[in-house]
């Protein structure tokens, strides 16, 4: 076993039904340190999207070094970070109907239980109809060139005038690039969103708070000048930092991230020269960032090849040895948020040792028929 593999071994391991999703906590403990660090040490500078991270658990260490803004997509999301103390959450996708409703309800609960604010985004103004006279605090979502949702950055005046219907309950911006991965293309749209915070400050609206970046394009973010001046809240929005994958970890080199959240994975068949299969299909290891799903710690010269539903086979390089059938390998996932997702507990391990299970509380979504 490699000096990496050795990190995350432990006592036990082959009493754990496998596939499993493995969380380190001393390693979450050393990526929100590190996070930290890139935000200059202020824990306001970060509003993770609990996408990722997904357990209240985790939550709630966040929330112990001091990080206590949030945004989430689903409204499961949205009630595990208000029922672990967040003091703040932005439900960052655009709800209408039966969502909105839900929405409305968990933010009128936990804002008379705990204090708790709970914003929303829009992009136009039959969205926003819905939330005036809620109390709830609206962001408008500007369309980085994603072309996911929100309103596009050129249409200013629009936007102005979406802001000015808002009245107090306009909170800020919201501008997710995560398409972007060069910090030239960055700060030029950067450029553009202190424009429009401007322009909004000519017709009267203030801007409270600016949103940007996601994981590749945090550091960009961290360096605009601009985005730093104080004449605003701004805060970047990393939430795959909390456990890390293999993207994230060749796209925030050198800031001391390091993998938090592994599959521990069972090898079942040999079936031919060369090659042996495990059972961390793509129902374990989501498939969504293509082949391969993931990597063997510790083993480079293993090769995951295309998975089946449950199925994970792989070749081994010039000169290696296949592992015996029962040999047990930690897999590092590509994509990390959606392998987590598909996992209803985690196996917490500290120091070597099981420490016990953790529901992976926001996992899927919530009944339709919440009553």
């Amino acid at each position: 076993m490699s000096g990496q593999a050795e990190r995350y071994a432990f006592e036990g391991v082959d009493q754990i039904q496998t596939p499993a999703l493995l969380i380190y906590p001393e390693m979450v403990e050393q990526n929100i340190q590190a996070t930290l660090r890139l935000v200059g040490g202020d824990p306001e500078r970060w509003r993770p999207h609990i996408k990722t991270a997904k357990l209240a658990a985790v939550i709630r260490q966040m929330i112990g070094r001091g990080v206590k803004n949030f945004k989430c997509s689903t409204t499961l999301e949205l009630l595990t970070a208000c029922e672990a103390g967040a003091e703040d959450v932005l439900l960052a996708f655009p709800v209408t109907g039966a969502n909105a409703r839900r929405t409305a309800e968990l933010a009128q609960r936990y804002s008379g239980t705990q204090g708790t604010r709970v914003s929303v985004l829009v992009e136009a103004a039959e969205q926003a109809r819905q939330w005036l006279g809620t109390g709830i605090g609206v962001f408008i979502d500007v369309n980085s060139g994603m072309n996911r949702t929100g309103v596009g950055q050129e249409l200013v005046a629009e936007i102005c005038e979406l802001a000015k219907g808002l009245g107090d309950q306009f909170r800020g911006l919201h501008y997710y690039d995560g398409h972007v991965k060069e910090v030239g293309a960055a700060h030029a749209g950067y450029d553009r969103l202190l424009g429009l915070v401007g322009a909004l400050a000519a017709a009267g609206c203030k801007t409270g708070e600016v949103i940007t970046s996601g994981t590749p394009a945090a550091p960009f973010a961290m360096s605009h000048a601009g985005l730093g001046s104080g004449l605003f809240r701004h805060r970047i929005s990393p939430g795959t930092v909390i456990y890390n994958d293999m993207t994230s970890l060749g796209q925030l080199t050198g800031f001391g991230h390091v993998p938090a959240a592994l599959v521990l994975t069972t090898v079942v068949s040999h079936p031919s020269p060369g090659t042996f299969t495990c059972d961390a299909g793509h129902k374990s290891v989501s498939a969504d960032a293509g082949v391969p799903t993931c990597e063997v710690l510790g083993r480079p010269d293993f090769r995951p090849l295309k998975p089946s539903e449950e199925h994970l086979p792989m070749s081994v390089g010039d000169g290696a040895c296949v592992p015996a059938i029962g040999c047990q390998l930690y897999l590092l996932p590509r994509h990390v948020c959606p392998t987590v997702n598909n996992f209803d507990d985690a196996v917490v391990v500290v120091a070597g040792k099981v420490r016990g299970m953790e529901r992976v509380t926001a996992r899927g979504h919530e009944s339709p028929l919440v009553r």
